[in-house]
């Protein structure tokens, strides 16, 4: 029997569609396998969202000329990406770990947590940033205190999740 070392093919994933399923076969943590699972249905969902909102800007803005709303389409998709790059980054952060060493189940773990914080993070921006006309009544004080929140706060749970997750990574690489 030979202990041959795999291949390059067979230890790399080929871009950011393989290391989905590169993550999911290397990795040795069932919670990271199950984060891999939700990123990838909420960065699909994100995207048709998003899609579908930079449809209606352009329709829109469709005869103005340049300048705020040229603005204004690009930094939409700018947003967008600022809300999928997070999702995606841990597990091509844990892929690149297995390719190139060999990754804890602690690191696996430790992201998917800090990973899964930032979901839940996003879910209590978007409380925070509700329109006044939009608020639905509730009895409930923590959304109460959510919705007396200025809108421009619902950026603080996500920054805080992604500041997080980057300590996550730097500690236990």
């Amino acid at each position: 029997m030979t202990d041959a070392q795999p291949t390059e093919s067979e230890r790399s994933y080929n871009g950011l569609p393989g290391a989905f399923p590169y993550a999911i076969r290397s990795s040795e943590s069932l919670l990271f396998k199950g984060y891999v699972v939700v990123a990838t249905l909420l960065t699909v969902a994100i995207a048709l969202i998003f899609t579908f909102g930079l449809i209606g800007v352009l329709a829109g803005s469709s005869g103005a000329r340049g300048g705020t709303f040229t603005f204004s389409r690009t930094f939409f998709l700018f947003v967008g990406l600022l809300v999928v790059a997070p999702l995606l980054a841990p597990v091509l952060l844990v892929a690149r770990r297995h390719r190139r060493t060999a990754s804890s189940i602690a690191y696996d773990r430790g992201l998917a947590l800090s990973a899964l914080g930032f979901v839940a993070s996003l879910y209590v921006g978007l409380i925070i940033s509700v329109p006044p006309a939009l608020q639905e009544s509730t009895t409930s004080r923590v959304v109460m205190a959510l919705y007396e929140l200025p809108q421009l706060a619902g950026l603080v749970p996500p920054l805080l999740a992604v500041g997080l997750m980057y300590l996550v990574h730097r500690l236990l690489r």
